[in-house]
């Protein structure tokens, strides 16, 4: 989709339509504790008494970070911004032994979403909470 000269490109044409309508971030950090899945499950075939022996192993890394993002709002004719204070999640994959990871905002997805995509998660897996507060 264009390599990611074209992504930068528009991240950028993002900021600049933020700015115009008044919105900027004033902090993204990490909240809470991450946690940690193994996924992306893969085979390794072993040797033992002289035969192959096929095991499932996992190949990837799949880590939920809970995050707190503020954001502020400048609305025409209202000389005092609103702040947005929002708490979600960012999905952090990465194969095992890489430090080469890959993030997807959690703000639109749901367990099915993720378990489409990696089927190994537990069933009882439960996502970050997603809320947004107001404040002057």
């Amino acid at each position: 989709m264009g390599g990611m000269k074209e992504l930068e490109k528009q991240l950028a044409g993002v900021s600049r339509q933020m700015l115009q309508q008044g919105v900027s971030m004033i902090s993204f950090k990490p909240q809470g504790q991450p946690r940690s899945y193994e996924v992306g499950p893969g085979k390794r075939i072993d040797r033992v008494n002289g035969g192959e022996v096929e095991s499932l192993v996992f190949t990837k890394w799949l880590v939920l970070i809970p995050t707190e993002t503020k954001f502020r709002i400048i609305r025409p004719g209202d000389p005092k911004p609103l702040v947005i204070d929002s708490t979600g999640f960012q999905v952090a994959i990465s194969d095992k032994g890489k430090n080469d990871w890959t993030f997807i905002d959690g703000a639109g997805l749901t367990v099915n979403d993720l378990r489409s995509l990696f089927g190994t998660l537990p069933n009882d897996l439960q996502l970050p909470v997603l809320q947004k507060r107001e404040s002057r």
